[in-house]
């Protein structure tokens, strides 16, 4: 139908998707909502559409067919600056999120995505829309992406890292050992406009109070037994840049207040010095500790806490992203044909058993196992067994169950063998195994709800 047939204030929406399933299924849920909405199953088609009518509102796939959803955003948005664009796709990656936000995209949603997401995106589209709000585009330059994912947790890391990247302001990021904080802190400074400067990572759980003062801050000669020259802190060598502060949960309780003055000031007084100098940084924190639990037990100051938070991210373990471990793999694998020239693919099993490990130490655990088998693996496919040897060389509670898994197997394959000589007599085998008979019926049971 077209947009000025209907009677209803909501403004006119433009689905443009080439799968008629998924097309159906919002153009459903928004007319359910009272919007009109129009469809088409093609780039070309959207472009005739947005160039006969005007819609307030774009929800476009990202792949369509020789033109992208990209185009679709670009060309709506320079008809009508205030269009709101939506992008849907299910193949979500960090250079098509920061090229649609470069670019004004309202949001990004990754498929498969619940439809009260995709309603809230619409209204809040349409709130915009009616409060006359404009996007203005960034046409800065683009990063190489480097992160790997497209999961609609990862989906989420990339608006984050987009979003933030131009602000300028305090990051704080948390989440487990091996989750990609770094890389994560990395992406965000080389997508802001300090990219050109460095960026520099401080270990504090690495280094004593004293030092890391002395490291951070600067000193001048004489200020401890073995200053004899002065010497810069690396924030001063950060000028311009970023500094990112990794495992920021592990600083003394002493330097907290320091540092604390320095996040509100951007000041940095070297040790033994009594002046202070203003330094120019972004400052990225991270850590794998729950910062309210060390507020709670007063091992973090509750004001320092609040600053670090100016805008903050939790890190999806890989366990919760388990749809990107397959793509993860065939990353690392091919890292590491181009390292050592060993090409390897992994087998259908391996890979589900990749699929349902726990990843306790997430990529960067995944990535240790894959450069191991890379190393000593001697053919070039990966089957189950030697996958699982590879996890228990480096994690010893896989050592642990896997042993548990074999002494089971073995028990099993005795219990089968007696009761094949005692022709299935279960009394005359609990004899022989020397295990009560309520014992054997127990194993029988268990044995046959493994297989079933």
């Amino acid at each position: 139908m077209s947009p000025a047939d209907s009677i209803s204030d909501r403004p006119a929406v433009l689905v443009v998707e080439d799968d008629a399933a998924v097309a159906q299924t919002v153009t459903t849920l928004l007319e359910a909502e009272g919007y009109r909405v129009c469809e088409a199953r093609s780039s070309d088609e959207a472009l005739d559409f947005l160039a006969r009518s005007n819609f307030p509102i774009v929800i476009s796939d990202i792949y369509l067919d020789e033109r992208t959803g990209l185009d679709i955003l670009r060309r709506a948005r320079a008809l009508d600056p205030r269009c709101a664009v939506i992008l849907i796709t299910g193949r979500g990656s960090l250079d098509t999120v920061l090229e649609a936000t470069r670019a004004g995209a309202f949001d990004y949603l990754a498929k498969p995505f619940p439809l009260e997401e995709l309603a809230q995106a619409v209204r809040s589209a349409e709130a915009a829309w009616k409060q006359d709000y404009a996007w203005e585009p960034d046409r800065g330059p683009q990063p190489m992406p480097d992160m790997v994912g497209n999961s609609p947790a990862m989906v989420e890391v990339y608006k984050f890292i987009s979003r933030v990247a131009e602000a300028d302001t305090t990051v704080f990021l948390e989440g487990e050992t091996g989750t990609g904080k770094e890389l994560v802190a990395r992406m965000i400074h080389q997508s802001g406009p300090r990219r050109d400067h460095r960026f520099v990572v401080v270990d504090c759980g690495a280094l004593p109070a004293t030092l890391l003062e002395a490291e951070l801050f600067g000193a001048v000669r004489g200020a401890y037994t073995s200053a004899d020259r002065d010497r810069a802190g690396l924030l001063d060598s950060a000028e311009g840049g970023t500094v990112f502060l990794d495992e920021i949960g592990e600083i003394d309780a002493a330097f907290q207040l320091r540092l604390l003055r320095f996040l509100q000031e951007r000041e940095v007084r070297p040790v033994g010095s009594p002046v202070s100098r203003t330094v120019d940084v972004r400052v990225i924190a991270a850590s794998n500790q729950n910062l309210r639990q060390l507020v709670a037990e007063k091992k973090l100051r509750e004001d320092l806490w609040y600053r670090l938070r100016v805008t903050s991210l939790h890190l999806p373990p890989l366990r919760e992203r388990s749809q990107d471990i397959a793509l993860l793999i065939g990353h690392f694998l091919e890292c590491s044909r181009q390292r050592f020239g060993k090409p390897l693919r992994f087998s259908e099993a391996a890979m589900a058993v990749a699929g349902r490990y726990s990843w306790p130490g997430n990529i960067r655990q995944l990535q240790n196992v894959l450069e191991r088998l890379a190393i000593l693996h001697p053919g070039s496919v990966v089957e189950e067994p030697a996958f699982r040897e590879a996890l228990a060389a480096l994690d010893p509670k896989e050592k642990r169950r896997a042993a548990a898994e074999t002494l089971a197997d073995a028990e099993e394959e005795h219990i089968r063998k007696v009761l094949a000589a005692t022709h299935g007599n279960k009394t005359r085998a609990a004899e022989l195994l020397g295990i009560e008979r309520k014992t054997l019926y127990r194993k029988l049971q268990k044995l046959r709800n493994v297989s079933s």
